[in-house]
């Protein structure tokens, strides 16, 4: 069960995290990732860092090692930006969600039928109130 605070220090390790690969990290090989979420252990010393990747599984593979080599400075602004007793050491692994997630919609794409026909529209129903009607006389 995760406390508030583990909650709170694990979204605030989100923010800095992303917001500094964005900004400030420089690695070419770190491009086109999203941090997804943060992990905190109990005692707040790790912190494990998930993150969606674009692109194939070679250029995944060399962004994920481009983060590996880039923790510590990436701790370096955790530590700047978050008054903790301990910063903790960071480590990052691919969330696969969004990846299964687009696999599952295509998979329900090709299993369920197409609806090529418009449903017919029933002429017994009562026009609704904003449109007008025609006069009666």
């Amino acid at each position: 069960m995760s406390s508030r605070r583990l909650l709170k220090a694990a979204s605030a390790i989100r923010e800095v995290v992303s917001m500094a690969i964005i900004t400030e990290l420089r690695d070419p090989r770190v491009a086109g990732v999203t941090v997804t979420a943060v992990e905190m252990s109990p005692d707040m010393r790790q912190a494990k860092v998930h993150v969606s990747i674009m692109g194939h599984e070679k250029k995944q593979a060399d962004c994920l090692e481009g983060l590996k080599r880039s923790a510590g400075f990436l701790q370096a602004k955790i530590n700047d930006r978050i008054d903790t007793r301990y910063t903790p050491k960071l480590e990052f692994v691919i969330d696969k969600g969004v990846k299964h997630s687009l696999e599952v919609a295509r998979i329900l794409k090709d299993v369920l039928p197409k609806d090529d026909e418009p449903e017919e529209e029933d002429d017994d129903e009562p026009a609704p109130l904003d449109q007008p009607t025609e006069p009666q006389e």
